[in-house]
């Protein structure tokens, strides 16, 4: 619920506080008496596209506040938090549009964008009239209308579930499609290099080993021939000149009376460490020992890996990973159709599971127009339009998350006249009426939202007018709707009422807006009704209308 407006120095208005309250709020006043303004007041603070030259002239800025009472669970505190902003148990928008156009908001004091200030809008005011394109006259409107008023959110949740598991299915059948066709493009290639890399076989590592055991080869067809010519000197020449020697010097040693024991011990650990070092060289000797075929083989297999690594632009060891990959691309080349057949009965049953859920969506929809056609000409008759037929179509249309429906309002104001959207056909007069109407039976879907209805009683009077302030006070008895009027009978029946007036100071025109008591209502309605004189007889019928 609004329940308060401030206003400073937007177009004629200088300054203005007003405090609304629940139910039926009418404000009245001559042409021209600044009316329309407030409404422009709010929907500048509500972030709705208007003018662009607000401030009042001399001012250096305009500034207009709106409060409004934000229940638990009302849909504003959801756009709140989605903009992570705080939720109180009021909420206060601020706007601010200064002389050079610049345009600043806040939400309970903290800065926001004008988008959010319009999402706000949404959850909090409907504005109704007939120059109102933001809500039943938008044909892009009327199928979320008729599925709020049909209760059809079960339904509508299985179709966008339904759509959602059809749109994964096809995405599904043409990703694999599109691989099947491409791996096709490259099928000659894929089985060309899947068999030199299978005949390969390169391992992880290979690569390295194959280097170390070449270059170990290279080296040992270097050294061996000094090797083997050490162990040959060795384990003949030399063993033979220390054994040769020991014998002599021990035939000698008796009569050299101990001269010789410390060079006999001397070459018995010669012939030890010499043997020692004859086994060394043959170790080393056999470590050495290759088939010369062996290096050719251990070449061309590093060579092999080398060059096919450098084929392909990569390290040999990644030869293997590509493999792998190659390999499992020519499996799903060769597996592709038999899966494609799967994907293809995946989407064929995600569609029929669709077409259930919107059908059933379709059903649900035509039966709630048909009631809602019944409701809106029900409340036609008293309005003076039971000649009028009003018509809920819903015809077919591109499938979509929404289901396959497209909605639109269609009427004909006389019997045997063609029908056509609301916002084209009908008059100003008829078309409040009809959206009067459509409110009413709609009434339900409003709660906790402002409703304002700018002049919807233009064009009518006597007891028209009277249905049309008895049904603005129904819509109200439960909620929240102001009113601009010039209709006495519609003022009489509001719960509280304003007069706007002009006036002219020193050249400058300001508006005002004042809260009317009981005695000051009987006057404006008298002077609704009779104009600049005021007559007794004018005070007598606002007395009747205020007594009901």
């Amino acid at each position: 619920m609004l329940r308060a407006l401030e206003i400073r120095d937007i177009l004629i208005i200088e300054r203005l506080d007003l405090a609304f309250q629940p139910g039926l709020n009418v404000l009245t006043g001559e042409t021209g008496a600044g009316k329309s303004i407030l409404l422009d007041a709010l929907g500048f603070v509500l972030g709705w596209r208007g003018r662009a030259e607000l401030v009042r002239n001399g001012a250096a800025q305009g500034e207009v506040i709106a409060v409004f009472d934000l229940p638990e669970g009302h849909a504003a505190r959801d756009v709140l938090d989605d903009a992570g902003l705080d939720a109180g148990p009021e909420l206060i928008l601020r706007r601010v549009n200064t002389t050079d156009g610049r345009k600043t908001a806040w939400v309970n004091d903290r800065r926001c964008s004008g988008e959010v200030l319009r999402r706000l809008s949404e959850t909090l005011v409907e504005l109704h009239g007939q120059h109102d394109d933001r809500g039943l006259l938008d044909p892009k409107g009327h199928r979320a209308i008729l599925d709020d008023f049909a209760g059809v959110a079960a339904e509508l949740s299985a179709v966008r579930a339904a759509w959602a598991a059809r749109a994964a299915a096809a995405k599904a059948l043409r990703e694999a499609e599109e691989a099947l066709d491409a791996a096709r493009a490259e099928e000659e290639f894929l089985r060309f290099a899947v068999k030199e890399l299978d005949e390969l076989a390169p391992e992880p590592g290979e690569e390295e080993a194959l280097d170390v055991a070449r270059r170990r080869m290279q080296a040992a067809a270097r050294i061996r021939e000094d090797i083997a010519k050490a162990h040959a000197a060795l384990s003949e020449g030399a063993e033979q000149n220390l054994t040769d020697a020991s014998r002599w010097l021990e035939g000698a040693a008796d009569g050299a009376e101990g001269a010789l024991d410390g060079a006999l011990a001397a070459l018995d650990r010669a012939m030890v460490e010499l043997g020692d070092a004859v086994s060394e060289v043959e170790t080393c000797l056999s470590g050495l020992s290759f088939d010369p075929s062996d290096l050719e083989n251990t070449e061309e297999r590093l060579f092999a890996i080398r060059a096919l690594a450098r084929k392909h632009q990569m390290t040999p060891d990644e030869l293997p990973e590509l493999r792998a990959s190659l390999s499992a691309r020519l499996d799903a080349l060769d597996r592709g159709a038999e899966g494609i057949d799967g994907l293809r009965s995946d989407l064929q049953e995600a569609e029929a599971a669709y077409d259930t859920a919107a059908s059933g969506l379709t059903a649900a929809r035509t039966a709630a127009g048909l009631r809602l056609d019944k409701a809106v000409s029900a409340e036609l008759a008293p309005l003076k339009m039971e000649r009028a037929v009003f018509r809920t179509q819903v015809e077919e249309a591109a499938p979509g998350p929404e289901g396959r429906d497209a909605v639109s309002f269609t009427v004909a104001t006389n019997p045997g006249a063609p029908s056509g959207p609301i916002n084209k056909i009908a008059s100003g007069g008829e078309l409040s009426r009809f959206l009067l109407a459509l409110k009413v039976c709609l009434a339900e879907r409003d709660r906790g939202v402002t409703m304002i209805f700018d002049e919807i009683d233009r064009g009518v009077g006597g007891a028209t007018a009277d249905a049309v302030g008895r049904r603005l006070a129904q819509l109200a008895a439960e909620g929240q709707v102001l009113v601009v009027t010039h209709s006495p009978q519609v003022a009489a029946l509001g719960a509280h009422h304003w007069r706007v007036e002009k006036s002219v100071a020193d050249e400058v025109t300001t508006s005002t807006v004042t809260a009317l008591d009981a005695g000051a209502r009987e006057g404006e309605i008298a002077r609704m009704l009779s104009g600049d004189t005021v007559t007794e007889e004018a005070r007598a019928a606002a007395r009747a209308l205020l007594a009901g």
